[in-house]
C-alpha cells in the first residue's frame, strides 16, 4: 500500500463521515456534520486529513483559518495568503491505529502544511481518549487543566459517584416537581437559544459564545442523530437546557444555559443526572462534561466535578510551527497593536 495523505473537504462528507467512522476511538467532534455548523459559526473552512500505509492510519480534523481575516492584518497582509490551523471547538486531534512508525505521517502532513502557507497550529485534544500522547513527538505538547466524565456502567455508581451536596440538590429538585424532557424538534432549539443567550448575557460572555440561528439550524439538520435538547420543566414553563451530543457510545455536554430566577431549584443538577441514566439506558459507556471556562479549575469545573468525586481527566493542547518566519512577521505587527500577549498562541492572534 502507498503511503497516502488524503485532504477531504465537506463537499466530501459522505466519505469524511465513513473515514472517520472506521476509527475505533472517534468522537462526534471528527464528524462533517459537527464542524459544518463551526464553518458557520465563522471558525474556518473545515479539513479532514487521512494518512494511510500498510501499518498505520490516521485522521486529523482543523479549522482553517485565513489569517489576513483578522482586522489587526487588515490591508497589512494579502488576501488568502497565509492560514492556521485550530482544532474544532471541544476536542480533537490526531486518531492514530496501527502497531507501525507515525513519522511517515507527521513528515507528509508538514510539508503538506508549508506547501501551503500553514504558518502555525494550535491543537485541542481529547481527554477521554488521550490521544496526545501519539503525538509527542511532532507537537510542543503541554498539559491545561482538567475535565470530568460520568462512568455508565452502573445505575448506582452514577448516584454514588455524586457529591453529597449534588444528590441533596438533585433530590430538592424532584421534590419541587421539576421533570426532565428531552427531543430535537425545532422550536425546542428556538427555545434552547433563549435561554442560553441570557445566560451567557448574565455572564458578560465574549461575542464568540453566542451562536446564530443559522448555527442552530445546522444541528438539526447535520446531527440528526447525533445532537438534542434535554430540558427541565417545572409547572408547565422551561427553566434549564442543555444540548448533548451523543456518539460512538459516549455522551457529550454540549451548551447550556437555565433561567437565573429558577437557579434554587437546581433543574441543571437534575438534568445532568437524568442524561447519565438516560445514556446508561441506552447503551452509552461515558458521558463527558468537560472542564472550566478555559483551563481554569473555576465555579463551572466545580460544578462538573460534583458529578463525579474520582479521578479527573487531563486536558492536553499541542503547538507547532510551521513557518517561523513569517509567524516572527505576523507577531511583530501584533505586538504594536493593543491586547497584545506574548504568552498566547499564536502570539499574532493574542
Amino acid at each position: 500500500m502507498n503511503r497516502t495523505l488524503t485532504v477531504l473537504t465537506l463537499q466530501e462528507s459522505v466519505q469524511w463521515d465513513a473515514i472517520v467512522r472506521s476509527f475505533k476511538d472517534f468522537d462526534v467532534y471528527y464528524l462533517s456534520g459537527y464542524v459544518r455548523g463551526f464553518m458557520i459559526h465563522g471558525d474556518g473552512e473545515p479539513c479532514l486529513f487521512f494518512f494511510e500505509d500498510q501499518n498505520v492510519r490516521g485522521i486529523h480534523v482543523v479549522m482553517r483559518r485565513d489569517i489576513s481575516n483578522d482586522e489587526i492584518f487588515n490591508g497589512k497582509i494579502e488576501k488568502n495568503k497565509w492560514f492556521d490551523f485550530i482544532t474544532p471547538y471541544g476536542y480533537g486531534g490526531w486518531l492514530i491505529e496501527g502497531n507501525g512508525d507515525s513519522s511517515e505521517l507527521f513528515r507528509k502532513y508538514e510539508v503538506w502544511c508549508r506547501c501551503h502557507n500553514i504558518v502555525s497550529e494550535f491543537v485541542r485534544y481529547h481527554p477521554l481518549i488521550g490521544n496526545h500522547s501519539d503525538s509527542s513527538g511532532f507537537y510542543d505538547i503541554s498539559m491545561l487543566g482538567e475535565t470530568v466524565a460520568i462512568q455508565l456502567s452502573n445505575l448506582n455508581q452514577i448516584w454514588m459517584d455524586l457529591t453529597s451536596k449534588n444528590r441533596n440538590m438533585i433530590r430538592k429538585a424532584q421534590k419541587s416537581g421539576v421533570l426532565i424532557y428531552h427531543g430535537r424538534y425545532p422550536e425546542i432549539y428556538d427555545i434552547f437559544r433563549s435561554i442560553y443567550n441570557s445566560t451567557m448575557d448574565k455572564d458578560e460572555a465574549k461575542s464568540y459564545y453566542y451562536f446564530s440561528e443559522q448555527y442552530y439550524k445546522s444541528i438539526i439538520d447535520d446531527l440528526p442523530q447525533e445532537a438534542q435538547v434535554f430540558y427541565a420543566e417545572l409547572n408547565g414553563k422551561i427553566i434549564a437546557a442543555s444540548i448533548i451530543l451523543a456518539s460512538n457510545r459516549r455522551l457529550n455536554y454540549h451548551l447550556s444555559g437555565s433561567v437565573y430566577e429558577y437557579r434554587n431549584f437546581a433543574p441543571t443538577n437534575l438534568l445532568l443526572y437524568y442524561v447519565a441514566l438516560w445514556g446508561f439506558s441506552n447503551g452509552y459507556k461515558t458521558f463527558h462534561l468537560g472542564g472550566g471556562i478555559g483551563s481554569s479549575l473555576d465555579d463551572l469545573y466545580k460544578f462538573k466535578k460534583s458529578f463525579n468525586r474520582g479521578d479527573s481527566y487531563k486536558f492536553h493542547v499541542g503547538k507547532r510551527l510551521y513557518l517561523e518566519d513569517i509567524y516572527q512577521e505576523l507577531s511583530e505587527i501584533r505586538e504594536n497593536k493593543e491586547r497584545y500577549n506574548s504568552n498566547f498562541f499564536p502570539a499574532y492572534r493574542s
